[in-house]
């Protein structure tokens, strides 16, 4: 037996799950031999940028791009926009930089011409579960606004909304299969570890809520609507978004996994006014909010002050907000995605105090809720993740929660 073995790459990688144990459904693209390891290095790639590289990148600011800054200017930097300027003149910034770029295009590429080759297929299937269905209510009428239709949301051309014929669902079913690149797998198999991870943390710290109705503001596809549904299955689930491609398949997929209690309406969180006020006891929001214009987000939030009934809960999941105890360095990363991943909202609700927008939204202070989710580790992916709560990069993800009771 050759004792070196154990030290072998095979041996010790510890990098993202295979592409080929995601999990599949009725709606799901199919993929090639090609497409598979397409999505696997990027994965990989993503992986290895945030694993080996970043650290790099952090080395060199305190090395070079800090003190360079200090010797030039006679003072240390004082904010993340100082940081994020200094770090662009750094070469191992700018390798960092344009690899991550290079890796979410390409991300964007691989899973649209996946989708695109298939799309008639895609769109019959869907049309096959859910014509005359109901649960899926969609308003061609339905104006796009400005800051949504602006934009190809972190690269992804058309964004969620755009469609190419009647019956399009091709931006679902990129969002939803090759999403595994971005998140390396940290989600699940389904990409819904943050759902589950929700729901989870609704169960250990409100034991005693039994919603009935649950609405989820810009849910896409129902990545974290569907474990909600299924963790509650007594309530009647509502997903509310722009897009009506991401809809479509949203609905196909969730008949196709079994979860019925659930519908899908084409409609603007700005405006719900096709729901009577107190009409839910949770509503929801997961990594939506940094989509937002300012203007925009302060609608939404008066929005959920009116349809949250007395008792009932709204609950923001979101990266976290920039704070005097987050290193510049972590912010100026962080802001990266405002500047070079198509999310221009992104700076400017990281440094927004949301407190202050749900008090301004008619919430009050003493019910206004703080707390923290770790998303769920799916163990036939990750069996020897840690079993508690902690942040550890490869196998699990956090995100902070801000809301309030209504």
């Amino acid at each position: 037996m050759d004792e070196t073995r154990s030290n072998t790459p095979v041996a010790n990688y510890d990098g993202p799950p295979d592409y080929r144990v995601i999990g599949r459904h009725a709606v799901f693209p199919q993929t090639s031999h090609d497409e598979i390891e397409r999505i696997n290095f990027l994965a990989q790639m993503n992986r290895h940028l945030a694993a080996r590289v970043v650290p790099g990148v952090k080395a060199a600011y305190d090395a070079r791009v800090a003190p360079r800054f200090e010797a030039e200017q006679g003072r240390p930097i004082a904010n993340r926009h100082e940081a994020r300027k200094a770090l662009l003149k750094d070469p191992a910034f700018q390798t960092w930089s344009a690899l991550r770029r290079m890796t979410m295009e390409q991300r964007q590429q691989a899973g649209r011409w996946t989708a695109i080759r298939q799309r008639e297929r895609l769109a019959r299937l869907a049309a096959e579960l859910t014509d005359g269905d109901d649960r899926l209510r969609l308003d061609p009428s339905l104006a796009i606004p400005r800051y949504v239709a602006a934009v190809d949301h972190h690269c992804m051309p058309g964004s969620y909304h755009q469609e190419a014929f009647p019956g399009d669902v091709t931006n679902g079913a990129n969002y939803d299969h090759a999403g595994f690149v971005t998140t390396s797998g940290l989600l699940g198999k389904y990409s819904d570890g943050g759902g589950h991870a929700v729901a989870r943390w609704v169960k250990r710290n409100l034991p005693d809520f039994k919603p009935r109705t649950i609405l989820e503001i810009g849910g896409t596809v129902g990545h974290s609507s569907l474990p909600l549904a299924q963790a509650f299955p007594e309530a009647a689930m509502t997903v509310v978004d722009l897009g009506a491609p991401v809809l479509r398949y949203g609905l196909a997929r969730a008949k196709s996994l079994g979860v019925d209690n659930i519908r899908f309406v084409q409609a603007s969180g700005e405006d719900l006014s096709m729901f009577a006020d107190a009409s839910f006891d949770w509503i929801q929001t997961t990594m939506f909010l940094h989509e937002l214009s300012s203007t925009a987000l302060r609608n939404i939030f008066a929005e959920t002050r009116r349809l949250v009934r007395p008792g009932g809960i709204v609950l923001h999941v979101e990266q976290p907000q920039y704070a005097p105890d987050m290193p510049l360095f972590e912010q100026a990363m962080r802001d990266w995605d405002a500047f070079y991943n198509n999310e221009p909202f992104w700076s400017r609700m990281h440094e927004m105090d949301l407190d202050a927008a749900m008090l301004a939204a008619g919430f009050e202070q003493d019910k206004l809720i703080h707390g923290g989710v770790t998303a769920v580790v799916d163990r036939e992916l990750f069996p020897d993740a840690a079993d508690d709560d902690t942040e550890d990069y490869g196998r699990k993800a956090a995100w902070h929660v801000i809301g309030a009771i209504g």
